[in-house]
């Protein structure tokens, strides 16, 4: 008896299953769904307390300022609101941002958090601004200038100067960028040759130009012609500098003179201005862990094609009073 139970009780749930039954399933699945609709839609008319990212729209004068960092794009606040319009913001649907407004954008700026109220609440529809969650926003812009500057060629990687005399078209490219950037450039910009550059029919190569970080340029690639061209050597002993060191603090480099070889093509022998080559050394970037920085030029003239530092390319950060035996 309970074994025929048991079937008749397994027959009941297999019995939908079969062929002329199939519809018991879709009555069942209509059903469920609709369920689920209706508490989705009863809990979006509920009112909810919550955080929530609340975009910002930045206003500045874009025709003389750029930003060197990326603007903040949300603000954390706590809302109150019914959960379709949560669900509109969270889904960035048709949302109004929040306008923050620079008046005087050159350097460095923050902008308290409290002072972005009357600004988020004027944008936020059908939403209780609570509380504003971010303390402060922060900002950071430099005056967009324009630059044009003529074309060289880059030495190679080592700093060897390549043995061509190089007809670019066009002659100049024109940057626009971060004047803080821009003007670090010296009077020329150096095009890099690529491992395979694409050739042309009459000899000249296409080039791209690429840029600074944050700089534009008028065209996006030149074409180069090489020559052949004959170079000089000479070699000279520059004292390196040492750059943003703590001002409360007396340190030297080591070696105190480095060999410099200079490379340059033979008409540009009497306009080579040898006090114009300078070696410097950053304090930002020492390595703590064995007291050395890199060793870097400073801009140089337009008459050398290429320049090499002797040795080592590195330097010791050592107190001004401790001696040291070459």
């Amino acid at each position: 008896m309970p074994l025929q139970a048991a079937r008749s009780l397994a027959q009941w749930f297999v019995r939908p299953l079969s062929e002329p039954e199939r519809s018991f399933w879709r009555v069942v699945t209509s059903c469920f769904l609709a369920a689920v609709v209706l508490w989705l839609l009863n809990a979006l008319n509920k009112t909810y307390t919550t955080r929530i990212s609340y975009p910002l729209q930045w206003h500045y004068d874009e025709a003389r300022f750029i930003p060197v960092r990326p603007l903040p794009e949300h603000v954390e606040v706590q809302v109150t609101g019914r959960g379709w319009k949560l669900l509109r913001n969270t889904l960035g649907l048709d949302i109004k941002p929040a306008e923050v407004i620079v008046r005087r954008p050159l350097g460095s700026g923050a902008v308290a958090g409290s002072t972005l109220r009357p600004g988020l609440i004027g944008a936020m529809e059908s939403l209780q601004l609570n509380a504003v969650l971010t303390d402060t926003v922060y900002f950071e812009f430099d005056q967009l200038v324009t630059r044009q500057l003529p074309l060289r060629l880059s030495p190679a990687a080592n700093g060897a100067a390549l043995p061509y005399a190089a007809r670019f078209e066009p002659a100049e490219v024109t940057f626009r960028g971060p004047a803080t950037t821009l003007n670090a450039l010296p009077n020329y910009y150096q095009v890099h040759l690529p491992k395979a550059p694409a050739g042309r029919s009459d000899g000249t190569i296409i080039v791209p130009i690429g840029g600074p970080a944050l700089v534009e340029t008028d065209v996006q690639q030149v074409q180069v012609k090489l020559q052949p061209r004959a170079v000089r050597t000479r070699k000279l002993l520059v004292t390196p500098t040492l750059h943003n060191a703590p001002t409360d603090s007396a340190l030297r480099l080591q070696p105190a003179q480095v060999t410099v070889t200079l490379e340059y093509f033979p008409e540009d022998s009497a306009r080579l201005n040898l006090e114009q080559v300078q070696v410097f050394a950053d304090y930002r970037q020492l390595r703590h862990q064995d007291s050395t920085v890199q060793l870097l030029f400073r801009p140089l003239p337009y008459t050398v094609r290429g320049a090499r530092i002797g040795g080592a390319s590195t330097a010791r950060v050592l107190p001004a009073h401790v001696r040291t035996d070459k």
